[in-house]
């Protein structure tokens, strides 16, 4: 190793950016740097760092708004009030870099980096650039991608492949063997909606399910339901005494993944990464709101490369998924080659490959 560092890695706001921040910083540490957290100060941010050996830093900020109203006005008044109040922590601090995991949790720290002459990297996790990256790209010192085809959407010089940072529980869970299904063994599906769930996907997949397996097609489920709707899921499947976990939410997610047989979820940036890490065929329902569509866009690379199915969620009805299931289930040779092309989307150690990357931003 080189001079010991001083990173700040600005990840706060969602889990999408929380925990591929605290892997790269986690392996900053390891090399002997001094890391800071920069966070936004929002509930989930709590839990996530808790156990960070490190100094963090929150500093309030909001996402974006667009448009003319007053929630917009207001919204410009707090990033501006979060980039004055990240000069002075910055200031003293005096990383040697930034690193700046998206969101409009990058915007305070990133632009008081710039202010203090501070190099910055931006990391983009979605196919589509976000409204933070695309803003803030054109004086980064590097910009790092989880999707070689985000290049086509960003405006820079300097940009690198390195993948989506994975927590080393789940990356080392990954890595040992998974589970092949036998021809009598039941189809293990996973369900999950986000982190805070999916009420569309909760309603129409256990319905799904049900009518799957009145069909004659054995199903188990692991369902990660969220807060608002796990009591009336649970109800469903035991009305119907399905094989079933539903769960508010799981934090030790590399103990789910390795018993799975398919995945019925959203397609987020670290639940593609996560799915590819553990060869996990997926259906995927891409939220439809989510900004720039960029779920949708997300869902299509895995697609294109033969590792998902795609549906939207206007096009999900439970008849269409029972069908689907049945299919699954007839033509197991499909979800063995689905499997072999999520694991060549893998990207064991793009953890890695972002610390080195900083490191040669930081310079000698």
């Amino acid at each position: 190793m080189g001079k010991k560092l001083k990173i700040v890695i600005a990840c706060g706001g969602t889990g999408g950016h929380i925990f591929p921040g605290l892997a790269t910083g986690y392996e900053m540490v390891e090399r002997g740097h001094d890391v800071t957290l920069w966070m936004a100060g929002k509930d989930i941010e709590h839990d996530a760092v808790k156990d960070w050996p490190g100094e963090i830093v929150t500093i309030p900020s909001e996402g974006f708004q667009f448009g003319l109203s007053l929630r917009s006005v207001g919204t410009l008044y707090k990033l501006f009030r979060a980039y004055r109040l990240s000069l002075a922590p910055m200031r003293k601090i005096n990383p040697d870099v930034v690193l700046a995991m998206g969101s409009y949790a990058s915007f305070g720290p990133v632009k008081a980096a710039k202010k203090l002459k501070i190099p910055y990297v931006l990391h983009e996790s979605n196919l589509l650039p976000g409204r933070a990256v695309s803003l803030l790209a054109r004086q980064a010192s590097t910009v790092a991608v989880s999707f070689e085809k985000s290049r086509f959407y960003l405006k820079h010089g300097q940009i690198e492949k390195t993948g989506m940072p994975l927590r080393q529980a789940l990356q080392r869970a990954s890595d040992r063997p998974s589970r092949k299904r036998g021809a009598d063994d039941p189809l293990r599906i996973l369900v999950m909606g986000g982190s805070r769930g999916s009420k569309a996907l909760n309603e129409t997949v256990p319905v799904a399910i049900v009518a799957a397996i009145a069909k004659g097609i054995n199903i188990e489920v692991e369902h990660i339901a969220g807060l608002q709707n796990s009591e009336a899921v649970e109800e469903i499947y035991a009305a119907a005494g399905v094989q079933a976990n539903v769960h508010h939410c799981v934090q030790h997610m590399e103990e789910i993944y390795p018993k799975i047989d398919l995945a019925i979820c959203r397609s987020g940036a670290a639940t593609c990464a996560e799915l590819s890490a553990f060869a996990l065929p997926a259906l995927l329902i891409p939220y439809p709101t989510a900004i720039r569509d960029h779920q949708m866009g997300n869902a299509r690379v895995l697609q294109d490369f033969s590792a998902a199915d795609v549906v939207a969620q206007s096009d999900l009805t439970a008849s269409w998924l029972r069908d689907y299931l049945i299919r699954v289930v007839e033509q197991p040779e499909r979800l063995e080659r689905m499997s072999v092309a999520m694991k060549k989307r893998a990207q064991p150690n793009a953890g890695s490959r972002l610390a080195d990357l900083l490191e040669k931003v930081a310079g000698p």
